[in-house]
């Protein structure tokens, strides 16, 4: 940040004013969140009491920017997903706000989820549950269900959705498991799982369960092959397999 003196105040309020890497990431978010009614103070306030609630959302934090710098080659220091990436801050903001929704807080975490919306681009149900090591890229458009729960370890790519087949109540939304890669655009639709270590291609719908490592793609989504690689989610090949777009078709 040498290049450019003007960003310093910058520097100095979310980084080297805070005590911590965990004081620094809700100080950050708190300042992109903030807006009229919602103030940093109320922000940092309600932070601090869901780090303070489970300790463990820190590890969530260390592991996700991690996860960007291994995974986006557009990347290449941690300072730059932590100031500017709001995929890496739609994640956070979205663990904080679950565990707000977990404490009982569940306006103020229906708040965060609507605050983050028009922040990032994302939208993602506070009840969501989500592991560590997650990498969304570019992030606009995500849409995750209340009952969908991502697992460690997973990349998506923007505007995927997570979503439902219709009214139901209950468990509707889908279960991604260790490892998987969703590509651009997927939409994954009811309570079925996906993964460990599949690959669901780009703009592909899917209405059943996917194998694990395996690779599915198309309208509806069908097995095309393997998934390319033990890994996945951290190799981000989205390549199908050769052969791959020949053996399926797109129902209109």
């Amino acid at each position: 940040m040498t290049t450019e003196p003007a960003l310093g105040g910058l520097v100095l309020t979310s980084i080297l004013d805070r005590v911590d890497f965990a004081d620094a990431v809700l100080h950050r978010l708190a300042m992109r969140l903030a807006r009229d009614a919602l103030s940093m103070d109320l922000l940092l306030d309600a932070f601090r009491a869901a780090l303070a609630s489970d300790p463990e959302i820190e590890d969530g934090f260390r592991a996700d920017i991690v996860a960007v710098v291994d995974r986006d080659p557009a990347c290449e220091r941690l300072i730059e997903p932590f100031l500017f990436f709001k995929g890496w801050s739609a994640i956070q903001t979205h663990r904080l706000a679950h565990r707000l929704w977990l404490d009982g807080r569940l306006d103020l975490a229906l708040t965060l989820q609507s605050r983050s919306s028009e922040t990032f681009q994302t939208d993602i149900h506070p009840a969501a549950v989500f592991g560590t090591g997650i990498f969304l890229d570019h992030a606009t458009g995500l849409v995750v269900g209340e009952t969908a729960v991502l697992e460690d370890e997973i990349s998506l790519l923007q505007d995927v959705t997570l979503g439902g087949t219709g009214k139901a109540t209950g468990d509707r939304h889908p279960k991604i498991l260790h490892g998987s890669l969703i590509g651009a655009g997927a939409k994954i639709l009811g309570a079925i799982t996906v993964g460990p270590g599949a690959r669901v291609a780009a703009g592909s719908v899917v209405l059943k369960p996917v194998a694990p490592h395996t690779t599915v793609a198309g309208i509806p989504a069908r097995v095309v092959g393997g998934a390319g690689s033990d890994d996945p989610s951290k190799t981000m090949d989205q390549n199908l397999p050769d052969g791959g777009y020949a053996s399926f078709t797109y129902m209109i």
